[in-house]
């Protein structure tokens, strides 16, 4: 079957000893078949889930039960949520008699083994054992207890990603409360945004936090976020000294926690929505669903064994943190990367500082995302002529599309002989939909697979399925990582009609994609960002790789703009520096765009801006650079990490626009 370049072939040894070929065989397949493994893992979702569980010794007990069918009574009855009484996806519960403790699962193994590699900006700074963490979760767990945390409570962080968030994430998680972690450098109001909605009894939050070399308070922040609650909530400061008396100065009587077992949909994580269509969605997951997808995820798809090494650069309020530390149940090692990804050195941003933590670390999964590679193209930082990859076997990527030549790159200046993973999922269901895999070769632009477990279709504007075309992705079967609810008023309702409204039964994800005839995908943008000129549906992606090639361009946003009846696609570039956005440029971009992509695609307006908005986790916030260039408002700025850009969004149509060519 003919296709793009594949850049990695998996080798023999891969349909023999990889998790992905021994949980295949285990069932009676052969992993050289993976569309029957993935057909058995959708029709016979039981067996799948059930096998799942043995297969990476999950600690706990399933029950009698792995799929229960919704009950529309207990969900609101039908006349509150009419679609369930023609379906059985929205509601459907897994292992409704299921028992387990994630964070008894995440520390389980050998106490001497790493646990835990912490850096910063300076480095590598601490490691730490798995009997040393259980130690420092011990004693937080018991800080908590105290303070009255138990199944049912929340706990709310603002903290960097350090030792001290992440045991304190594990110990609200051991006693079945709920943990909702945001990031530091989030405003008082988009703080208030998220916690006001998850009524905590504790907030932890760190004194302070350093990016770029500078330090920044999070105290009077946290201390205005409790003011303006309006509810009694506890503030408790890491290395303060109540901290250090009644959490990491304490622990049980034997320096270990304890692990009572919990239902398997016990809430169990908090995650926040952009928020940049509104207040953000506080999504409710259980705390057995996500860790059985992401031990799925980890194990099987990222083929992740004990004493390997795991990173991915995040911050403490984005899903893939908590995902990045579900790989402490597959028995690896997480590190914890805490600054800037590329803090400046005497003035210069450092494009080698995860690398040379990957060298020290010897990690061997490298997690990124597609704007940090962009960076090191752009800066012609190639890490395999400076840094010892050896122990490197996959690098991963998330938060957006990969380019087809960001792909040429990382098997050029990174690693030829590893895989390299582009996933894709959210927030919403906490995990992915679509991901890599230890025994599917790597083609150029493509995601490898989709995942396991999840019945996946493109539908086009008929409804009906469709191969080799763009259209709505959704997945049409449960599968536990299903959220339970969104906090706040109606909640249930709110939930069904994100996801279920526009096609009854069936979970629309949002994504503008393409199933190709290899069972590969191609993700185009998101559908709310997705460009209609001429009534034609086009993804922003498209558009993104071109201009993302082009050195002259540090930047870019890509929306659609009212005009009359149609739709105008405007390109918003930030020049690198030392260059400009001139008519020349401009013509050349729009010929690139012509010709790598459409002429559907070339820009009717090419402007310069001083900043693309971003999202606190980094992503491009399209929708508010479109409704400020339209002169609407921007709901909730607050999820904006650089709300102070959008003025220049704001001007672009407000008068004669001073851009570079008609």
């Amino acid at each position: 079957m003919t296709g793009p370049a594949t850049l990695w072939t998996p080798p023999e040894s891969a349909f023999t000893d990889s998790a992905m070929a021994r949980f295949a065989h285990a069932q009676g397949l052969d992993p050289r078949r993976y569309d029957e493994l993935h057909a058995w893992s959708v029709t016979d979702r039981s067996a799948f889930w059930s096998a799942l569980w043995d297969f990476t010794g999950v600690l706990g007990e399933q029950g009698d039960v792995v799929e229960q069918a919704p009950d529309p009574a207990a969900l609101g009855g039908p006349d509150e949520l009419p679609s369930l009484r023609h379906g059985h996806m929205f509601g459907t519960r897994f292992f409704p008699r299921g028992r387990l403790n994630v964070t008894e699962n995440l520390l389980r193994g050998d106490g001497d083994r790493l646990a835990v590699v912490a850096a910063d900006e300076t480095g590598v700074r601490g490691r730490l054992t798995l009997a040393e963490l259980r130690g420092r979760v011990a004693a937080v767990q018991a800080g908590l207890r105290d303070r009255g945390v138990r199944r049912g409570s929340v706990v709310a962080g603002i903290m960097p990603n350090d030792v001290d968030n992440l045991v304190t994430m594990l110990a609200t998680l051991s006693l079945g409360a709920a943990w909702a972690g945001c990031s530091p450098d989030f405003g008082v109001p988009g703080l208030v945004d998220r916690i006001g909605q998850v009524h905590p009894a504790v907030v932890v939050a760190a004194e302070s936090y350093v990016y770029n070399g500078r330090t920044f308070d999070v105290r009077g922040k946290a201390e205005e976020v409790l003011d303006r609650l309006g509810h009694p909530t506890e503030l408790v400061l890491t290395r303060s000294a109540a901290w250090e008396s009644d959490f990491t100065g304490r622990a049980g009587a034997d320096g270990q926690p304890t692990f009572e077992r919990h239902p398997f949909d016990t809430p169990g994580l908090i995650m926040f929505t952009s928020g940049t269509t509104g207040l953000p969605k506080a999504i409710v997951h259980s705390a057995g669903g996500v860790l059985l997808q992401h031990l799925k995820e980890h194990v099987l798809h990222g083929d992740v064994r004990p004493g390997d090494v795991h990173s991915w650069f995040t911050s403490t309020g984005w899903m893939m943190y908590a995902w990045l530390v579900s790989a402490l149940a597959a028995e690896a090692t997480v590190v914890l990367l805490d600054g800037s990804p590329t803090p400046k050195r005497d003035g210069t941003p450092d494009h080698g500082h995860l690398w040379r933590i990957a060298e020290q670390a010897r990690i061997t999964h490298f997690g990124t995302s597609p704007a940090y590679l962009s960076g090191l193209m752009a800066a012609g930082h190639h890490p395999a002529e400076h840094h010892d990859l050896s122990a490197l076997r996959s690098v991963l990527s998330a938060g957006a599309p990969v380019s087809p030549e960001q792909y040429d790159w990382l098997y050029t200046h990174v690693k030829q002989d590893m895989v390299f993973a582009s996933i894709s999922g959210g927030t919403e269901i906490h995990g992915c939909f679509q991901l890599g895999s230890p025994v599917h070769p790597v083609r150029r632009g493509e995601i490898t697979c989709l995942a396991l477990g999840h019945a996946m279709a493109v539908l086009d504007e008929r409804g009906a399925p469709v191969v080799g075309v763009k259209g709505e992705l959704v997945c049409t079967e449960p599968f536990p990582s299903m959220p339970l609810t969104f906090l706040g008023e109606e909640g249930l309702r709110r939930y069904h009609d994100t996801y279920f409204a526009e096609r009854p039964d069936l979970w629309t994800h949002g994504d503008l994609a393409e199933l190709t005839p290899r069972r590969s995908v191609v993700i185009y943008g998101r559908s709310d960002t997705t460009l209609k000129p001429q009534g034609v549906r086009i993804g922003t992606a498209e558009i993104y790789r071109v201009v993302d090639a082009r050195a002259e361009i540090a930047d870019a946003v890509v929306f659609g703009h009212s005009c009359g009846t149609d739709e105008d696609v405007v390109l918003c570039v930030v020049p690198a520096a030392g260059s400009a956005l001139t008519a020349d440029l401009a013509a050349s971009l729009r010929t690139d765009i012509r010709t790598q992509a459409s002429p559907r695609h070339v820009p009717a307006h090419v402007f310069a801006v001083p900043a693309v908005p971003v999202t606190h986790n980094g992503k491009k916030a399209e929708g508010a650079a479109r409704a400020a260039a339209a002169g609407l408002p921007v709901r909730n700025r607050a999820s904006l990490a650089n709300p102070e850009c959008l003025a220049a969004y704001e001007a672009l149509f407000a008068a004669t626009p001073a851009e570079a060519t008609p």
